[in-house]
């Protein structure tokens, strides 16, 4: 099956009325974790490292586990940079094999946000890699021992829709993320999402639409969101939270223990659970069936399936003429861009 890429999966989403979930990598167990649960609910998955996360892990030594994991599988799995902040980090996960990256200008004002984002998809695009980028500000994100204090979104941060609208058709993105009340962590009180905001950006735009800060949303909310055109969920803090949770039951119960690896494992069989839970929801589960539509083909057509509205995976950077395409890319853009 191997890889495929943010675009191709998203736009199957939006033409499916589902969204993909997009689970977090913090560490080496969540890549079979989040995989397995893929797998078991026949449903198309993301799996993304973010830039504020690199503090657990090594990119460039993850990146080969991920996509040999990938291609081991008879599901769609797309490998994204989530909030990357910079075009050196965006670069360097392409070099690794990313096939899609997300840039979050979102804390820039609006003109270098497009600015800095056409970049990116100038870079990504040599290279058929998907973009994703920020409009609004979704903000808080969940590094440290303990998740960030709960809080609630500000309305001055909400995604404008006149922004949205010149933002998507200036830089040409492939997804966009928007503000409409969603924050990262857990929520301060019960969330509360502007629907509407949510339908006429909808209405503005053709880009798949991204909901951060999936944490804490009851089932409802997922259900509308996607209904109004949501097509990727992100979704972290409350899975690695129930594992945490799991894992305190276990040695409560089971002082004795001694062995780390069924410690560990434990917490990840309650990640499993969240995140099958999760693909359901979001509507995704089971569209990995010989009766879907969702068939990408792979060179060794292990999966049996076949759609030709799709083109072969994704294949991933790993290769020295496309590592000097990239560099060819940031020394123009450097070049036209002599103030960055």
């Amino acid at each position: 099956m191997a890889l495929i890429n943010l675009k191709d999966l998203l736009r199957h989403a939006q033409e499916n009325k589902y969204a993909v979930g997009a689970f977090n990598v913090t560490n080496l167990g969540f890549i079979d974790t989040v995989i397995d649960a893929a797998v078991e609910q026949r449903s198309p998955v993301i799996l993304q490292i973010a830039e504020v996360h690199l503090r657990y892990v090594n990119l460039e030594e993850i990146a080969p586990v991920i996509i040999s994991a990938a291609k081991k599988v008879d599901i769609p799995v797309c490998f994204h940079l989530d909030h990357g902040v910079s075009l050196q980090t965006v670069v360097r996960a392409i070099r690794a094999g990313f096939t899609s990256v997300m840039i979050d200008g979102s804390a820039h004002p609006l003109d270098e946000n497009i600015a800095l984002t056409r970049e990116v998809v100038k870079v990504a695009r040599s290279v058929n890699v998907s973009v994703e980028a920020e409009i609004g500000h979704v903000g808080g994100e969940a590094i440290g021992e303990t998740a960030p204090t709960a809080h609630s979104a500000s309305k001055e941060t909400f995604t404008r829709v006149d922004e949205a609208a010149k933002f998507a058709k200036e830089t040409d993105i492939d997804a966009l993320a928007i503000a409409i009340g969603n924050v990262h962590g857990f929520y301060k009180g019960e969330p509360n999402l502007d629907f509407e905001r949510l339908a006429q950006i909808r209405a503005a735009v053709n880009v798949p639409l991204v909901l951060h800060g999936g944490s804490g949303i009851p089932d409802d909310g997922f259900r509308k969101a996607v209904g109004l055109g949501v097509c990727k969920i992100n979704f972290y803090t409350e899975m690695s939270a129930a594992g945490v949770s799991r894992i305190r039951q276990y040695l409560t119960d089971k002082p004795e223990v001694t062995s780390l690896p069924d410690v560990i494992n434990r917490g990840f069989e309650e990640v499993k659970k969240i995140v099958m839970g999760r693909l359901e929801v979001f509507g995704s589960k089971d569209m990995c069936t010989p009766d879907k539509t969702l068939c990408i083909s792979c060179s060794d057509r292990t999966c049996g399936f076949n759609d030709p509205k799709f083109s072969s995976g994704a294949k991933t950077v790993l290769y020295s003429d496309l590592v000097n395409e990239i560099t060819k890319e940031v020394i123009s853009s450097i070049k036209n861009n002599p103030a960055r």
